[in-house]
């Protein structure tokens, strides 16, 4: 079960991090042009590490949430 959790956790967060960049960039690419100094290369790193982490922390959540639910149903059945 440790195995089935930390796989569907890292899963979860590719997949969360690539679905918040596809909206950083949507959102960024529907404001109207403006402009704007570009980002400094610890500006970009600090910005990427905050897209990973919060991915991280939904999928924790995520994991908790269903792997949870799923001990709890067989709790609840006697297994």
């Amino acid at each position: 079960m440790l195995r089935l959790s930390l796989f569907f956790m890292v899963g979860l967060t590719i997949a969360i991090a690539m679905g918040l960049r596809w909206r950083e960039e949507k959102v960024a690419a529907t404001k109207p042009a403006q402009r704007k100094p570009r980002l400094g290369w610890v500006a970009q790193q600090k910005a990427k590490a905050h897209r990973w982490i919060t991915a991280a922390a939904l999928a924790a959540a995520a994991t908790l949430l269903f792997l949870g639910g799923i001990n709890w149903l067989r709790v609840w059945q006697g297994f």
